[in-house]
């Protein structure tokens, strides 16, 4: 493709020129914008994936004289969401010194540590690893990139020759090395024996192009880019098949999804035997074609090519043996036809860290399986929060579009094991794990919500978000659920709207829950509503609605998670937001009232029947939130406000002066009544925590 085309087939061009002018001749802020834009389309690379760079001059602080600094990505960034304090700047004089120190392949771990050396910018991130393979070329604008099409040819089998017949002499080659300084010394000569070349691929691993400015190096990647996607498009229309055609024909899409929704707490639970895993799941195009082909069961085992697929990947998927029809409804059945199969795996898994290990190699990880394919129905991924588990989806993706490619053009090839093992459990990469904060107390865990759209439930939802669970958001009113999710980041939330009192509503959102995160673990019943009357006054209507919501609502979310928990076999938390009205005998309150004390004998019973599956219930008993409450914005104020003799206005008051601490109680104060009981106590089951400011008539004991 000639000149500077802004229609392309294969990649975005998204390079708007008003906001480069806007940024004026600030290289580096052309450099984060450039950046931002190949990291928007994942045909380019994936989260996390790639580097880019650009040099400019600078005057150094010491000297005042001018120097020639390089701005690289920072160790575990992402292009995507790059900004200035993602990026390190160092002296490019003095990185390139480093020729004069370097003493061979043994010495790269040592090299690293060497970059802190060279550094300018002394708010710089950490240096990567690739830092000298962007220090050692001479452009003032670089980018290192994952492409599906690149990766394609650069794991294809005969890939140099590959590499010029699409670019001619246009681009170099280098054979497969780890990333480190000498990584950059072959970039380094690969430009000098090829002068005036565009590009780089790097075998099996990626591509460097790079240009004069920013917008040069953005065309010159996306051109580039562009004719091998062609080439292989091309090879794909001459061979007729991908693939080798397909051997399974996949589901329709709606059984696909219920089959996977099924599916997903077994797996869950299967693949949470060391760690508990948050899961995704994926039956695009892209997927089918693959899981469904003829040869699926020769390419999965070979593994990934690109580094950054298989640290998120691992090496390999888990094929499942099961039929697409295969009745998923008798669980410990399907269980017994798995368990063999996720054995074998994570006996693989150790077999291959023992004969790859070496003696200063980090402990084995986690042997589970992240990706597993169900031929005809799709793939799922488990990992330790939905951000991982969803990149990991889609690095796989990528590594079935470079497989893809890589077949269309000769014959796909992979890492050798060992090589593999040596990105895996590199020092630098456990390094880099090590560095990672600490995991939050509800992380790993998905909490299910009802009465989320606002008021208590919405702040419970908050609370456990905040302390690192995933939440599903459930109420009957789908417009405040939309509000209420979008305060959320991304891979926190999903929502659902529920009809406590309707079974298959309950179950649809419980279907949501196990498609989005793979399952379920804490479930807190906070919808509600209050009905405030006088015995003569109280309907059948008033009576029914209350025993509804609250009670058969309360049970048929319970029986429905306890389904769904046990196929996990992760044990499991069961919370009722009650009443202090269920403990005392009030005036205009023989409904609601004994609806709440309904709620909490279910909790004594159900705490007694799954203690042996390890799920705890649990009441939490409000009293008097009036502040940010749903059920005090209608009659239920009125109707308490004329049984104490006050007005509306005086409630808040009145309900703080009633309790012994003589506090207002707000939604957040039962959101934290509910985390101490998923968050901390974790050996209690079948209490009653009041969160009421103390009312000495509402003690249990």
């Amino acid at each position: 493709m000639e000149g500077n085309t802004k229609t392309f087939k294969y990649v975005d061009y998204l390079w708007d020129q008003k906001k480069a002018d806007a940024l004026g001749d600030d290289q580096v802020a052309l450099f984060l914008y450039r950046s931002n834009i190949l990291g928007a389309d994942l045909r380019i690379t994936n989260y996390g994936g790639g580097n880019t760079s650009c040099k400019t001059i600078e005057k150094d602080p010491l000297t005042n004289k001018e120097v020639e600094v390089m701005w690289v990505k920072g160790s575990g960034g992402d292009i995507g969401t790059l900004n200035r304090s993602g990026i390190a700047g160092l002296y490019t004089s003095r990185l390139r010194d480093l020729k004069n120190v370097y003493q061979g392949l043994h010495d790269e771990d040592r090299m690293v540590g060497l970059f802190n050396h060279c550094i300018y910018d002394l708010d710089s991130k950490a240096p990567s690893i690739d830092t000298p393979l962007h220090g050692l070329l001479p452009f003032a604008h670089i980018d290192h990139l994952h492409p599906d099409a690149l990766i394609a040819v650069a794991a294809a089998k005969d890939s140099e020759q590959v590499t010029k017949d699409i670019w001619g002499d246009t681009m170099g080659w280098v054979p497969w090395q780890k990333p480190g300084f000498d990584l950059g010394l072959q970039l380094e000569k690969c430009l000098e024996d090829n002068p005036g070349i565009r590009g780089i691929v790097l075998g099996s691993h990626g591509l460097f192009t790079w240009g004069d400015t920013s917008y040069e190096s953005y065309m010159n990647s996306l051109e580039v880019i562009e004719m091998a996607s062609e080439y292989i498009e091309k090879k794909i229309k001459e061979n007729g098949a991908v693939f080798g055609g397909q051997k399974v024909e996949s589901l329709p899409a709606p059984d696909r999804k219920e089959k996977a929704a099924q599916l997903m707490p077994l797996l869950r639970g299967l693949c949470s035997s060391e760690n508990r895993m948050i899961g995704h799941f994926s039956d695009t195009d892209v997927v089918l074609e693959f899981i469904n082909s003829n040869d699926l069961e020769r390419l999965a085992p070979m593994g990934t090519s690109c580094p950054d697929h298989f640290l998120r990947t691992k090496i390999q998927p888990l094929v499942l043996s099961l039929d697409k029809n295969e009745d998923l409804t008798d669980v410990e059945a399907i269980r017994k036809k798995l368990e063999p199969a996720f054995e074998a795996y994570r006996q693989e898994y150790v077999d291959y860290y023992n004969t790859c290990k070496k003696d200063n190699s980090p402990a084995i990880r986690d042997a589970s399986p992240v990706i597993i394919i169900y031929p005809g129905v799709g793939m799922f991924s488990f990992a330790k929060n939905k951000q991982t588990t969803r990149v990991a989806n889609e690095f796989y993706i990528n590594a079935i579009n470079v497989m893809r490619g890589a077949e269309a053009i000769t014959a796909y090839t992979s890492l050798p094991r060992q090589e593999a093992f040596d990105i895996e459990y590199w020092l630098l990469e456990e390094a880099k794990l090590q560095r990672m904060p600490k995991e939050q107390p509800l992380s790993r865990k998905v909490a299910f919500v009802t009465g989320a759209g606002g008021g208590i439930g919405k702040a419970i939802a908050d609370k456990l978000a905040a302390e690192g669970a995933n939440v599903v958001l459930t109420d009957i009113n789908e417009e405040s659920l939309v509000t209420a999710n979008a305060t959320y980041k991304r891979d926190v939330s999903t929502y659902a709207v529920c009809d406590v009192t309707n079974t298959e509503s309950i179950a649809e959102a419980y279907k949501k829950a196990c498609l989005e995160f793979g399952g379920v673990d804490i479930i807190v019943h906070s919808a509600g509503l209050a009905i405030s009357k006088a015995l003569e006054d109280t309907t059948e209507k008033d009576w029914n609605i209350l025993q509804n919501i609250l009670v058969k609502g309360q049970f048929e979310l319970a029986q429905q998670s306890v389904e769904i928990m046990r196929k996990q076999n992760l044990g499991g938390d069961y919370i009722s937001i009650a009443s202090k009205n269920g403990l005392v005998a009030g005036p205009n309150n023989v409904a609601y009232g004994t609806a709440k004390a309904a709620q909490q004998h279910m909790v004594r019973l159900l705490a007694a029947e799954l203690g042996k599956d390890k799920i705890r219930v649990n009441t939490v008993n409000p009293d008097g939130v009036i502040v940010g409450s749903k059920i005090w914005e209608g009659a239920w104020a009125e109707g308490r406000a004329k049984a104490n003799g006050i007005t509306v206005e005086e409630l808040p008051a009145f309900y703080a002066k009633r309790n012994l601490l003589n506090e207002i109680i707000r939604p957040e104060d039962i959101a934290n009544g509910v985390f101490s009981l998923v968050g901390i106590l974790d050996k209690s089951t079948g209490n009653i925590i009041n969160v009421d400011g103390g009312m000495a008539n509402a003690f249990v004991r």
